[in-house]
């Protein structure tokens, strides 16, 4: 695994077959995400200036996503005169949620309109919040109220091979047979040069538990598959073509319970950018170069242009190192030289919740081997009339064969995928639906950006500071975003502090 080529192919292998989680995983361990920016933090106040008689510093930031919001949060805290540059017309970056009337036009110019009835809503980004992570403070100290995400459902399905089993029925079979097993190769003394005879007792109790097995040891079914019908053939189960639908809530940061902000993902947004003050972001807003004189920061956009003493450009790299200016050639070519994925997501609402009435799901995933991978059910207003699925979640090339067409044609292709799931009930009761292309979203060309190394990209560049996930290894969270944020928040502050 030397060459660039042999990297890519990897990892869209392990993308299309597990995920980003399985993709990122592999991406730490081959030395292609920075290490954690966890740092300790202490936001900056006003009084910090008083005891060095100096005072705060104007400051622009490229960027209303989550990374350039907080940015501007942390530094509004201790007065710092912050004005926010954003290309699109809409602030929140890849943390958007979709509501009735809201429009999204491509790149190309294909638009579509929500359809949502009052009360629906999609998140077309983000979803979910793992408890450990920085985003849940930042809920906390923006009073943005949280609920709990089903990120699991042992009542959903996995889907394979032509046949919808329920989650728990699958996970039993699987863990029943690997159980049978090894017990039957501790039996034989396949591992005698490994366990001692206490290890192979302790192991096949263990196993015995593990895989509910019988007093012989085999897998004979059991209470945890809940009496879905007959049981498998070994080899009927050990032909599942989606192994990672079994463990995949087991990671660290897919862990139950996970948090959403009641009412949508951008209550985060929303809650930030008041804060910083609305009138403190300028929209639709471009920027076309950026020059550090060394005395000061020149942003410039269409028809105007901004001096700072710092700019914090929290852009995705790989539109940032389109954009002219002073920055350094070889931090250019860095912020090109990262992985740039591809990822769409389809929000289906209907005018009745038939996962919940007629099939028992009430939140959780459907993992699929099919073209749609996943569909996800909500995990909010259960027992109301109406709902909103997600219809397909997936990255590289499934996502570019969906962006590939168009949004009708999307549409009709997941509804004929996601009926050999759910049968004809799926495509009944539709009342609307909505694409989101995040490769063909205008200003951010991609779902999320992995691959930089840190280093040169953590480094301040004259007056220019970057901030983003792609610079933690937590990319494609808003967590990292987050952390980012607060690491250019301090560089700055610690030199805006010693500067006359």
């Amino acid at each position: 695994m030397t060459g660039e080529l042999t990297r890519r192919a990897l990892l869209h292998g392990l993308g299309a077959a597990g995920g980003a989680g399985a993709m990122l995983a592999a991406m730490g361990a081959l030395g292609l995400v920075p290490g954690s920016q966890s740092h300790a933090f202490r936001a900056p106040q006003p009084g910090d200036f008083s005891l060095t008689g100096r005072s705060p510093k104007r400051v622009v930031v490229l960027g209303a996503g989550i990374a350039g919001l907080a940015t501007a949060y942390e530094l509004r805290k201790a007065g710092y005169d912050v004005t926010i540059l954003e290309a699109a017309k809409k602030v929140g970056g890849r943390n958007l949620t979709l509501r009735g009337g809201d429009e999204i036009t491509e790149i190309g110019g294909v638009t579509q309109e929500a359809g949502f009835r009052d009360g629906t809503y999609f998140n077309a980004g983000p979803a979910r919040i793992a408890q450990w992570m920085i985003t849940m403070d930042y809920c906390r100290e923006l009073g943005v109220p949280l609920e709990i995400f089903v990120n699991s459902n042992a009542d959903a399905y996995v889907h394979t091979g032509g046949k919808s089993v329920r989650y728990r029925t699958a996970r039993a079979d699987t863990y029943g047979y690997l159980g049978e097993l090894l017990a039957k190769a501790t039996n034989q003394g396949a591992l005698d040069a490994d366990l001692t005879a206490a290890d192979k007792t302790n192991l096949l109790d263990l196993l015995r538990e593990f895989g509910q097995l019988g007093e012989q040891f085999t897998y004979e079914g059991g209470e945890r598959r809940a009496n879905t019908g007959p049981i498998p053939s070994v080899s009927e189960v050990l032909g599942y073509r989606i192994p990672q639908a079994l463990f995949w809530d087991l990671a660290h940061d897919q862990a139950m319970p996970m948090f959403q902000p009641v009412g949508g993902m951008d209550r985060i947004v929303d809650a930030l950018a008041a804060n910083v003050g609305r009138h403190r972001i300028k929209t639709n807003t471009p920027a076309t170069r950026i020059t550090d004189n060394g005395r000061e920061v020149v942003v410039e956009y269409k028809n105007g242009s901004i001096k700072a003493d710092f700019c914090v450009a929290t852009l995705p790299p790989h539109v940032l190192a389109r954009i002219p200016g002073s920055l350094p050639p070889e931090v250019v070519q860095s912020l090109g030289s990262g992985f740039n994925f591809s990822g769409s997501k389809l929000g289906l609402e209907y005018g009745r919740r038939w996962w919940e009435l007629d099939e028992d799901i009430y939140g959780g995933t459907t993992e699929t081997d099919l073209d749609i991978r996943t569909i996800w059910y909500p995990s909010h207003g259960f027992h109301e009339r109406r709902g909103l699925l997600v219809g397909y979640y997936h990255l590289l090339d499934q996502a570019d064969s969906y962006d590939a067409l168009a949004p009708a044609a999307r549409l009709e292709r997941a509804l004929k995928e996601g009926e050999k799931v759910h049968g004809p009930r799926y495509r009944k009761d539709l009342l609307s639906s909505i694409s989101m292309s995040w490769r063909k979203r205008p200003h951010i060309e991609g779902m999320f950006t992995a691959g930089l190394q840190g280093g040169l990209l953590e480094q301040a560049h004259g007056r220019v500071y970057l901030a983003g996930d792609w610079l933690t290894d937590l990319v494609a969270w808003q967590a990292g975003a987050f952390e980012s944020a607060r690491k250019a928040v301090l560089l700055i502050h610690e030199r805006a502090l010693k500067e006359n």
